[in-house]
């Protein structure tokens, strides 16, 4: 089974990455999951979008399949499973302020955070913003895979590149 280990900033883990792929195993692979931060174009692997707006550089041990990009961000895999994130919040959950587009890439990381802020606006757990480290990787749990990987071509990619790792 993978093991997740979350590496704080977003440099931090390419730092951390690169060390691991460094010392890893020969029967190991590693991977990097970090957002894009912005819109990835269609002609662009992962690799060549951190190349271009990152300047990393992919390390020599490292494959192409060892990167995989949140397209813009975590939080587009929320809305892909809309329904997991109203169980989540439960109580004062507003749907209706989420995006509708299907097509969670495109929608602008800004965006996702006000969306986010509005829809839990009045939720116990607080709004989103003020608890996104709180809440992010429970709520990832929480998604249906099939509902993200629909809605997100690198969703779809990373556990392709996942059940290929461990097969």
């Amino acid at each position: 089974m993978p093991k997740v280990i979350a590496c704080g900033s977003r440099d931090n883990a390419f730092d951390d990455f690169r060390t691991a792929v460094r010392n890893a195993g020969v029967d190991q692979f590693i991977m990097l999951l970090v957002d894009s931060e912005e819109g990835v174009a269609t002609s662009d692997s992962p690799w060549q979008h951190v190349s271009t707006r990152d300047r990393w550089t992919r390390p020599a041990r490292a494959s192409a399949e060892s990167l995989c990009l949140m397209v813009q961000c975590m939080e587009a895999w929320f809305v892909a499973d809309k329904d997991s994130l109203k169980a989540y919040y439960g109580q004062g959950f507003d749907l209706r302020r989420l995006p509708r587009r299907p097509e969670v890439e495109r929608i602008p990381k800004a965006d996702l955070y006000a969306a986010l802020d509005r829809a839990t606006r009045n939720c116990t757990k607080g709004k989103y913003k003020r608890g996104k480290g709180r809440h992010s990787f429970s709520i990832l749990a929480t998604v249906d895979p099939s509902k993200v990987a629909a809605a997100s071509p690198h969703a779809r990619q990373l556990l392709q590149t996942l059940q290929e790792a461990v097969a």
